[in-house]
């Protein structure tokens, strides 16, 4: 049986890469992390020539120089799977670029097939490559593709096998001349490298040289750890750089830059590119960033184009969101009248159907959200967002690149702060890093969505995506406020520049929406049949006992036995269904004190004494200190709280109806509740990766200053609100 292949994905950001791996992997496709970090990583099997592939989708990166945690990730991957081979995605029409990664990998040894993609584009500018040629001078495969379309997909993998079949696992450094000066040096660190077998294992020898040239902390990190060749490469560097500093004015990174670029426009002139036949022309994408990114249309255009999503999201998704609550609630009935009266019956329909159920009901708008939410990032719009922010951000004492962090971790609702925190590794001032890390949590991240759905159904359902735009923008102004408190107090400094690249407009396929709502709804179905469910059953334990004392039971057992036979010797009439009432109240008020009498509900009871001043009663107090944990257990544990709470048959089935008929349950409670989800203490998961992104003690510092400060806004809102 021949050897299995893998082959790696790679590319700039934007550049179709992720389209061409669903198109080639379709659903036969999963998802993890990398080793030891939170950047995602894709795989993928692909069948062709009678042979199973594994395609692995690496994170998008601009060079092989280790900036951020996706990059890491990425050259980690690379050296240490050594793939068979790796199929570089290139815009097409912005080659020279994008061709800068193709030559660092080539200097890496890498076998390289370059995927030339948006043809199509290249096409309709009145561009002209020539592939063979292109082909011929970097003596390898070159593949012209429309990912979207799927043109070229086909021809691209069978190149790509027959050139690792080529190869056998042979990797050929590329070598380029960086002028005199610098090739001297390498040179000299390349024989010392090779004379001492430092490293050689795992990179070759002019390439290791070449990152410490480049200053490389990441390599420069790992060959201290080595042996004491690191020393000497690392002054030899040191003395290249004092020296281009003294003759140039410059560093060798720059230089080692400039020498590639210049490779690659030496191929292009010599007949691979043709400009455009009509350089006069007004690409389409520049045409619309005059209007989409304009001082003041633009930000008018964005807030138009959420409350939009907002208003169709919840369009879409209501009856089905109406039919989950209405399926859910007939389980629980149907289970309960199978199951004997018990422990068992009450852990499965108050602690699983009623937590896990009131989670799960928000599926469908989820999905709804998610497949707009990609329609905005495929469609390049995403980016635009956070050029447009940039300025706003730097009045707050932010970075521009903590836009896209905040973006990340729920922006846009539907996020996640995990990856938000560590995107902001990408911030190069410790500062402005670790006050993104402390705000961009306040964001409406995924977990957060069904606490805001929930309320909005319970006490605003006349207009629910006005209510839904407001409280994305309060996380905003929530996360942007507390930022420059930071900066003001216990962060000081000042905002360094901002730059990035604005991709070129494109249009998303139905498949890759498809593909990008599925993976993010399957994750939160399975956090709702996982984690969720776990901390429900805990939570259900938690309000369940030690229960009511014996005696008590017995003395509301022996009054319903009395009320009981008093109604069943009455004949039809208002008198028996006065009786039934009474019944039904003394069932409620025993559900009542069983779970005020449980573990949760005496210290939601012990904790009302502050939590009334923001209108928060013992069993909001319970579902709150479960939102510590997953923000999702708010709505599980009030789930379970109202079902155990509750006896009456006439009860209302959804828990948003539950809320709404609670007489201590107002709009101004609701409000206040709001505000303190948007604010308080990150869940447990993100806690933890703050930690390890910063310290523990700022974690523990958000935890802290998040539930004061969202506490005191909620006893604000709510006090204003009730005056109102």
């Amino acid at each position: 049986m021949p050897p299995s292949l893998t082959f790696a994905l790679a590319g700039n950001p934007n550049c179709g890469k992720t389209t061409l791996f669903n198109a080639l992997t379709g659903a036969r496709q999963h998802v993890g992390n990398y080793p030891g970090v939170t950047v995602e990583k894709r795989e993928g099997r692909v069948r062709s020539v009678g042979r199973d592939l594994t395609l692995v989708d690496l994170p998008g990166m601009y060079s092989l120089t280790a900036y951020c945690a996706d990059e890491q990730a990425a050259r980690t991957f690379l050296v240490e799977e050594k793939p068979s081979c790796v199929i570089d995605v290139v815009d097409a029409g912005t080659l020279e670029r994008g061709l800068y990664l193709t030559v660092q990998l080539l200097e890496l040894g890498a076998p390289v097939v370059l995927a030339l993609n948006m043809m199509d584009e290249v096409r309709r500018r009145g561009m002209v490559l020539d592939t063979g040629l292109l082909a011929r001078l970097l003596d390898l495969p070159v593949v012209e593709t429309v990912a979207r379309v799927g043109e070229g997909t086909d021809t691209l993998v069978r190149e790509a096998l027959d050139y690792a079949r080529a190869r056998r696992g042979q990797w050929k450094p590329l070598e380029l001349s960086y002028g005199a000066d610098v090739d001297r040096t390498l040179f000299a660190m390349q024989a010392r490298i090779e004379a001492d077998r430092f490293l050689v294992d795992r990179f070759p020898a002019r390439w290791l040289a070449l990152k410490y040239l480049e200053n490389d902390e990441d390599v420069r990190s790992l060959g201290r750890r080595a042996g004491a060749t690191a020393a000497f490469l690392e002054e030899t560097a040191a003395a290249l750089a004092r020296r281009i500093k003294a003759t140039q004015n410059t560093f060798p990174e720059a230089v080692i830059s400039d020498y590639r670029y210049g490779f690659i426009s030496s191929l292009l002139r010599r007949g691979v590119l043709k400009k455009n036949a009509s350089p006069d022309r007004i690409a389409v994408t520049d045409a619309c960033d005059r209007v989409l990114t304009h001082a003041v249309a633009g930000p008018l255009i964005m807030l138009a184009v959420l409350f939009g999503m907002f208003q169709l999201t919840f369009l879409v998704s209501s009856y089905p969101m109406a039919w989950l609550e209405v399926g859910f609630g007939l389980l629980g009935d149907t289970v309960g009248a199978l199951l004997p009266e018990g422990l068992l019956r009450s852990l499965v329909v108050s602690g699983v159907i009623a937590g896990v159920g009131g989670v799960l009901g928000f599926v469908p708008l989820i999905c709804v959200m998610f497949f707009l939410l990609s329609c905005l990032e495929d469609l390049g719009y995403t980016a635009r967002m956070a050029y447009m922010l940039d300025r706003v951000f730097r009045a707050f004492g932010l970075h521009g690149a903590s836009v896209m962090p905040f973006i990340i971790s729920g922006g846009i609702p539907g996020g996640c702060a995990v990856p938000g925190v560590m995107a902001a590794r990408t911030l190069r001032s410790p500062k402005e890093r670790l006050a993104t890390i402390l705000s961009a949590p306040f964001m409406a991240c995924g977990a957060k969505i069904p606490v805001y759905l929930l309320l909005i159904a319970a006490f605003f359902p006349k207009h629910p995506g006005l209510v839904m735009f407001a409280v994305t923008l309060a996380s905003w102004a929530a996360a942007l406020g507390v930022a420059k408190l930071w900066r003001a107090t216990v962060i000081p400094g000042a905002s360094t520049p901002f730059l990035m690249e604005l991709p070129p407009y494109r249009l998303p396929t139905l498949r890759g929406l498809c593909i990008h709502t599925f993976e993010r709804a399957w994750q939160y179905v399975k956090k709702a049949g996982t984690v969720v469910l776990a901390i429900s059953i805990v939570m259900w334990a938690a309000m369940t006992f030690p229960g009511l004392p014996a005696a008590r039971q017995e003395a509301f057992d022996a009054k319903r036995l009395e009320l009981a036979a008093a109604r069943d010797a009455l004949p039809e009439g208002e008198a028996r269904a006065a009786l039934s009432q009474e019944i039904d109240a003394l069932g409620n008020i025993r559900a009542e004190e069983a779970l005020r009498a449980s573990l949760a509900g005496r210290l939601g009871v012990a904790l009302t004494g502050a939590s009334r001043l923001a209108g928060f009663d013992w069993r909001v107090n319970i579902a709150l200190i479960g939102g510590l944990a997953a923000k999702e257990v708010v709505v599980s544990t009030l789930g379970t709280a109202y079902d155990l709470g509750e006896a009456s048959p006439d009860a209302p089935e959804t828990l948003s109806a539950r809320l709404a008929a609670d007489p201590g349950f107002t709009p101004a409670v609701a409000l206040a509740l709001l505000a303190f989800t948007i604010l308080y203490a990150p869940c447990f998961v993100t806690v933890t990766v703050m930690a390890r992104e910063t310290h523990w003690k700022w974690a523990a510092f958000a935890v802290i200053a998040n539930t004061a400060l969202g506490f005191a806004v909620a006893v604000a809102v709510f006090r204003i609100a009730r005056a109102w």
